[in-house]
């Protein structure tokens, strides 16, 4: 067995560690704010200098990551990804590689020119919307209605959306089109007539640091048949074969935080004395320390297999999803044990740690995401019988 990364490897996550620390996290104090008060912080960083570090990613030729390099990415196989999504969960600074949602892989030639290349360039935020105020947890009880006439849906019903707001944009929706016809995905532009988005404007100060999804509306909004993502009534079929390095890659965003939370504890219990006494000398702060170490070691392990099984073509759905169970709890227990080094509660809205894990865990932390991953692991237990 060979654990050694590639030479193609160790260039990407160095390209990738060096970015970060050298451009990314002196930024963190713009983003979290000077003021005691947390008055002057930021939900994202000024359009000026998110260009210039664009720019700077297309240099190195990393725009793109997870998209296919037909597509127009970079192209990276899921282990490449995996190493820069880590680097990147090292710090607070809201920033990606051309982060694009693979739904839109399944756009048509005219789509892709349309809304996946803006949206890969910047020039268009996909806002999707799944989400449901009051839709429960099935998806197949969507109150979001498509009805259709003369060849075109008319949208009816209101979604949620936690995308990042602001610039030219055109929503991803998601609607039930008819009950013998299924979920379908619409591509909705800006300014059709009918949608309206409210909500999501960029805050500074505290409430910079609570995500509030903007709330789309869709009053007799009608939309071309051409505008349908995929096939009708398959919705949930969208993207489906890259869900399970998605899952990995989560699994990386949370081994990259996990590690920046053990760096700085660490720091902390080299610089800190109690009593004349180094507490890096109390037997509890090294088996807290000790702890987080394993666990960012297992995380690390798992999300690599993982990644290395599904670029040489092996099916991943139970270590997929292994790998979001495992990675998101061990977040927690991480933070859990760097809370301890400080002697603090682990979780502070606005404060570096709790960014940190927000960035990493999104909206996979939820109890109904892991009872997910439960059960796909179980029922692949059952069906083969094997562990």
């Amino acid at each position: 067995m060979d654990f050694e990364l590639s030479e193609e490897h160790k260039m990407i996550q160095s390209l990738a560690r060096d970015f970060v620390t050298d451009h990314l996290r002196p930024l963190e104090r713009e983003v979290m704010g000077r003021a005691a008060d947390m008055s002057d912080a930021r939900a994202y960083l000024p359009e000026a200098t998110e260009a210039g570090l664009v720019k700077m990613v297309r240099d190195m030729g990393l725009w793109g990551i997870g998209v296919p390099e037909e597509l127009g990415g970079a192209g990276l196989d899921t282990l490449g990804v995996c190493l820069v999504e880590e680097e990147l969960a090292r710090t607070v600074v809201p920033f990606h590689f051309g982060d694009v949602s693979p739904l839109l892989f399944d756009c048509n030639e005219e789509q892709r020119e349309k809304y996946l290349q803006p949206a890969l360039e910047g020039r268009k935020r996909p806002y999707l919307a799944l989400m449901e105020s009051d839709a429960g947890a099935e998806l197949s009880g969507l109150k979001m209605k498509a009805a259709k006439v003369n060849g075109d849906y008319i949208l009816k019903g209101k979604k949620l959306s936690l995308s990042r707001p602001g610039g030219d944009y055109f929503a991803v929706v998601f609607a039930a089109a008819g009950s013998d016809r299924g979920v379908t995905c619409f591509l909705v532009d800006r300014d059709t007539p009918g949608f309206r988005v409210s909500g999501g404007e960029e805050k500074v100060g505290w409430a910079s640091q609570i995500s509030e999804p903007m709330l789309l509306n869709f009053k007799d909004c009608r939309v071309p048949g051409g505008n349908i993502l995929g096939e009708e009534g398959r919705a949930f079929s969208l993207g489906r074969k890259w869900l399970p390095p998605r899952r990995v890659v989560r699994g990386a965003r949370g081994v990259g935080a996990a590690r920046r939370l053990l760096e700085e504890a660490a720091e902390r219990v080299r610089t800190i004395e109690t009593f004349g006494q180094s507490v890096g000398q109390r037997t509890n702060i090294q088996a807290a320390l000790a702890d987080m170490a394993v666990s960012v070691h297992a995380g690390r392990l798992m999300v690599y297999e993982a990644a290395w099984k599904a670029d040489n073509g092996k099916s991943i759905t139970r270590e997929a999803a292994m790998v979001k169970l495992y990675t998101t709890q061990m977040v927690h227990t991480v933070a859990d044990r760097v809370a301890h080094v400080f002697n603090g509660p682990p979780y502070i809205e606005g404060l570096p740690m709790e960014r940190l894990c927000r960035r990493a865990l999104a909206a996979s932390a939820t109890e109904l995401a892991l009872e997910l991953q439960r059960s796909i692991i179980a029922r692949d237990i059952l069906q083969g019988l094997k562990v």
